[in-house]
């Protein structure tokens, strides 16, 4: 083959590669590259958000957020939600929405009966905010209501008698309906402001949260306040960690008379420091809880000691409570009772 034919087949495939290159370009002149979509939508070749299979398909989703609306910006919402921090979803717990659940004390519309994750405390976690519209709010912190079903499914068989379909048995001398649940606030040992909740009857609810509420006002010092299934049901075990509480469906120690305490009548504040004792015919005491044998001289001075001159004793008194210390037979330091 001689030169010039070389030549002419050199110059004839140049233009066969010129001309394909041209049509490519007319056929491709509607599409986007990847820099350019990137460009577009702020977003970064080198992003890891790639699709479940690895590729990076997921930079064809029409919805991938720009880099000042990941989460971490404070001048943008959260991802999924519009800049005004506003969401249709139901709030997640500790979270707020326009359609949470109120506060203490207010209603909502859209409310539900779903346990509350925003106390620590059992009890209100059960309530939630199921009871809202019949709860009575004295102040933030210290209001009362109705005992709801998660609440009475975790109390039963603790604190109240579960079923008992025998013939012999005997119905409880006080139903669900007759108790209400107690919230307050109170400053524990330490002087740090701390939730309490009770379980009482109905006809001390407004009490109790009036007396609390006072004595959070004044700092009086309550090293805690938990409902007795913390401890079981076992109320020397409550005692003995100078628990504050209220309804046990139990009779009187050493009895098979039920205590006010089985009603809802009867607190008892700061057990440890307030001992309940008994007398022998000998004379001889005995102390219960059985560590609290050191405050059972209440000539001694210490702290945390309930007497007449204690404004616990003058509260609980004001508001027509007997208290146990000025019984004859036993002494019940801690004891404050209501029958009406």
């Amino acid at each position: 083959m001689d030169r010039d034919k070389i030549l002419k087949m050199i110059v004839i495939l140049a233009a066969i590669v010129v001309i394909a290159g041209s049509l490519s370009r007319l056929a491709a002149r509607n599409s986007m590259s990847l820099d350019e979509y990137a460009s577009i939508n702020g977003t970064s070749l080198d992003s890891d958000d790639d699709g479940e299979d690895g590729s990076s398909d997921a930079l064809a989703d029409s919805d991938i957020s720009s880099e000042s609306n990941r989460p971490g910006d404070s001048s943008a919402g959260e991802p999924g939600q519009p800049e005004d921090g506003s969401s249709d979803e139901a709030a997640q717990p500790g979270t707020a929405s326009s359609d949470e659940a109120a506060q203490p004390g207010t209603a909502s519309s859209d409310e539900t009966a779903q346990p509350d994750t925003a106390s620590s405390l059992v009890g209100a976690s059960l309530n939630g905010s199921s009871q809202l519209e019949q709860r009575v709010t004295l102040a933030e912190g210290f209001y009362y209501e109705p005992i709801s079903d998660n609440l009475r499914r975790y109390m039963t068989g603790i604190s109240f008698p579960a079923p008992d379909d025998s013939p012999e048995a005997a119905e409880p001398e006080i139903t669900f309906q007759e108790l209400m649940y107690v919230h307050i606030l109170h400053y524990d040992f330490e002087g740090d402001s701390a939730e309490g909740e009770l379980i009482c009857n109905a006809a001390i609810a407004q009490d109790l949260t009036e007396i609390f509420q006072e004595l959070y006002r004044n700092e009086y010092r309550l090293e805690k306040v938990l409902l007795i299934e913390a401890y079981d049901g076992d109320d020397t075990a409550s005692m003995e960690d100078n628990n504050t509480s209220c309804f046990n469906y139990r009779p009187v120690e050493e009895s098979d008379r039920l205590s006010k305490h089985a009603y809802g009548l009867a607190i008892d504040i700061n057990p440890l420091y307030n001992p309940y004792i008994t007398y022998a015919q000998d004379g001889t005491e005995e102390v219960s809880p059985p560590s609290a044998l050191p405050y059972a001289d209440r000539s001694a001075r210490f702290p945390y000691k309930i007497d007449e001159d204690d404004l616990c004793y003058k509260l609980f008194t004001s508001h027509g409570f007997i208290w146990g210390g000025n019984w004859n037979s036993v002494k019940d330091y801690q004891h404050f009772q209501k029958t009406n």
